[in-house]
């Protein structure tokens, strides 16, 4: 089995938004469209603080297409445009697409929209073109915090892969080389109504406001 997703480090997250952006030009998406929205959180009180500076918290969430195991989009879909691949990501053939929206109503994250131009809904591919050869996501690769990491979930977060500043693009990191200890009560997803999504994110010494965990 294999599930790729990207790992999200959250202590790491500058709020640059440098994956948003690099996401649109590297899969050419249409203006006031976005494969990846980086959402802040907060600020909130600190638990047990006064609630004012700086007794306060707040962090950015990065949220795209969450290839999720069980995909609503792929259950709606009336032909099958949206569906699953061996590797675990959630794909939208366009051909077959003929932009009924129903896999975007059906996303309980609201991250699919349709291409005005071409009648077809889009969303985040992981960047197909470049993980079957080997590459990173353009998000991963252009993260500037090196806050976010590619890999296959089935083998464990601790495989997933990085950037390596200032080296080839074949050059890796683990994510244990980059981001700092964590614990499986740092480890979180997005809600899950039973599609059980496929990405990550760590937080450490914060409050998650959230209300799935993994």
């Amino acid at each position: 089995m294999t599930q790729y997703a990207i790992v999200t480090d959250l202590n790491r997250c500058v709020q640059c938004q440098n994956c948003s952006i690099s996401c649109k030009m590297a899969n050419n998406v249409p203006l006031a469209n976005y494969w990846t929205k980086v959402l802040r959180i907060g600020p909130m009180p600190t638990p047990g603080g006064s609630g004012q500076f700086p007794d306060v918290e707040f962090y950015s969430i990065p949220v795209g297409c969450q290839h999720c195991e069980n995909p609503a989009c792929v259950e709606v879909c009336p032909t099958e445009a949206s569906h699953k691949l061996a590797d675990g990501t959630v794909q939208v053939d366009k051909e077959k697409c003929i932009g009924c929206q129903f896999c975007a109503m059906a996303c309980p994250y609201g991250v699919r929209y349709l291409n005005e131009e071409e009648r077809v809904v889009e969303k985040c591919t992981l960047c197909e073109q470049k993980t079957t050869q080997g590459d990173l996501p353009e998000c991963v690769r252009q993260c500037q915090g090196r806050a976010r990491f590619f890999g296959d979930l089935d083998q464990g977060i601790e495989s997933f892969r990085g950037p390596k500043w200032g080296s080839e693009d074949t050059e890796f990191l683990l994510i244990g080389e980059t981001s700092k200890p964590w614990t499986e009560a740092d480890v979180h997803e997005l809600p899950n109504v039973g599609n059980n999504p496929a990405f990550r994110y760590i937080l450490r010494g914060r409050t998650w406001y959230g209300d799935a965990k993994k």
